[in-house]
């Protein structure tokens, strides 16, 4: 049981939610847990025949709380809930979302207070062991009263209902997968709906994803950057760490270190170091990236801080606690996470473009210093990078379109019951778009970097950017006639998301 994520008495922290996420690690339920989960259990049970109105088990929902629910009808309540509320559309949302939003559903569960049923959070326990992955759709979350939509959808994959990716990855329904499994189907009891549905799983667990993905691009950034700085006759006296301690921001720090440490040992670099080069200083896009990647470091300082709160958090409306109270409250409202989720985007995009600046600069004969045009081998003939940098400014020109945040686009629901609406569920959607596009603009730059330190030769480059190019010319052939580009910029993008990269620095 070493390698089983535990549920329970411990917050989970986020390289569990990763662990289950992405390499399907599996959970369990432990004991503090379970005894929690029994006594949460028991206070729901003491209210589903009082006279006493309370929210979720004997009323209805939203705008429609103010309708009491006869005793009789009250299981039937959370079972309506699920079908009427599974009622997203759009494109399939990927399946390492649903099961971090999973998990997270399942670690609130597991605190006691949403009062379910034991064998309900076991049932959900035993759905992501096995691999069932309900089929969420995009849009149908506002980010307020929990990722309903989502959540909801899952929720109907437990009851039997709708449809799952099993273990393999085939699209089939919920029941057959679940029997397959030899998962017996929850026939949902009081309250039980409304727990499954409400909290901000989907958006949290999109959070913990992006900061992971992030902090990796960051490193990426970089590096790359230094690639570029080394390829375009750059000054490395501008990153030297008494410089930078004069503004003492962290993220800053870090990436003037790992710029000069990138070119430590260039013979690029030490070639126009002298006292006789004329060029006392470089473009921002050069000399600023550490002020830029590192202001982007912090901002993602601020997200992990946020997102570490939220996972020692239990969300659920009426909470229940110890004392066997029943409270209705506004934990569920996703702003926290929606105003994080929105500032990442902006430092996303903001990063992707310094890059693209960047990457024009190695193709402009003009400012290259020296560089052929384009980076091309037979200028004119071929047209070498020249496109690339077209794709890389129709991706930045997108991010900053989804740099605008989601936040403040509260559209009111349910009969003006639901007024004011994250929109977090929004912003985390357009944030993992933006991930995508700043991996490609960063690949672009990876190969346009490497291009040009190539025609450096026969000046080395650093150690460290060395074995970068050289990683990616076990993929990449070096400068020669035009070719297909887009398997190129491909296999650069595959370079990072893998690991590669960075790993190459590693195992220097």
């Amino acid at each position: 049981m070493s390698n089983v994520i535990q549920l329970g008495s411990s917050p989970l922290r986020r390289d569990q939610v990763l662990a289950v996420a992405r390499d399907h690690a599996e959970v369990a339920i432990d004991a503090i847990a379970e005894k929690s989960i029994a006594q949460g259990r028991a206070h729901v049970d003491a209210l589903i025949t009082a006279t006493r109105p309370t929210y979720g088990v004997s009323t209805g929902f939203g705008a429609l709380a103010v309708r009491h629910i006869p005793i009789d009808r009250r299981a039937d309540l959370q079972r309506s809930l699920i079908r009427s509320h599974a009622a997203g559309t759009g494109p399939v949302v990927e399946p390492e979302v649903v099961r971090a939003l999973m998990l997270l559903r399942l670690r609130t569960l597991a605190t006691g207070h949403t009062g379910v049923r034991p064998m309900t959070a076991v049932t959900l326990a035993a759905m992501l062991n096995a691999g069932i992955t309900p089929v969420v759709h995009e849009y149908g979350s506002l980010g307020c009263s929990g990722d309903l939509a989502p959540l909801a959808a899952v929720a109907l994959a437990l009851m039997g209902e709708g449809e799952v990716f099993d273990a393999a990855g085939s699209r089939v329904p919920a029941a057959y997968a679940l029997r397959e499994a030899g998962i017996e189907p929850v026939t949902l009891a009081e309250k039980e709906g409304l727990a499954l549905t409400n909290g901000t799983d989907g958006m949290l667990g999109m959070m913990v994803l992006a900061i992971a993905d992030l902090e990796r691009l960051l490193d990426v950034a970089d590096l790359t950057a230094a690639m570029s700085v080394e390829a375009l006759l750059g000054t490395d006296r501008v990153f030297a760490e008494d410089l930078q301690a004069l503004r003492p921001h962290p993220g800053q720090a870090v990436s003037a270190r790992r710029i000069r440490e990138a070119l430590a040992g260039s013979e690029i670099v030490a070639s126009h170091r002298g006292p006789d080069c004329p060029r006392v200083q470089d473009a921002y896009s050069l000399r600023c990236a550490p002020q830029v990647h590192g202001a982007a470091r912090d901002t993602l300082t601020h997200a992990e801080a946020v997102a570490d709160r939220e996972l020692a958090a239990a969300v659920d409306n009426p909470a229940v606690l110890a004392d066997g109270r029943v409270e209705s409250n506004g934990n569920f409202h996703g702003a926290p996470l929606a105003y994080a989720l929105d500032f990442l985007a902006v430092p996303v995009a903001d990063v992707a473009g310094i890059a693209e600046r960047r990457t024009d600069r190695m193709l402009d004969v003009a400012r290259s210093h020296g560089l052929p045009a384009f980076l091309a081998a037979d200028p004119g003939v071929d047209s070498g990078h020249m496109i690339a940098q077209y794709t890389q400014a129709a991706i930045v020109s997108e991010l900053k379109r989804l740099a605008v945040p989601a936040s403040v686009d509260s559209i009111p629901s349910s009969a003006m019951q639901e007024d004011h609406v994250s929109m977090g569920w929004s912003a985390a959607r357009k944030l993992r778009r933006g991930i995508a596009g700043l991996t490609s603009v960063l690949a672009i730059e990876l190969l346009t970097a490497a291009r040009a330190l190539d025609f450096r030769a026969p000046l080395r480059p650093a150690p460290i950017t060395a074995a970068v190019r050289d990683l990616l010319r076990s993929r990449v052939h070096g400068p020669g006639p035009d070719r297909h580009l887009a398997p190129e910029i491909a296999a650069a993008e595959e370079l990072i998301t893998s690991g590669a990269v960075l790993a190459c620095l590693e195992g220097r």
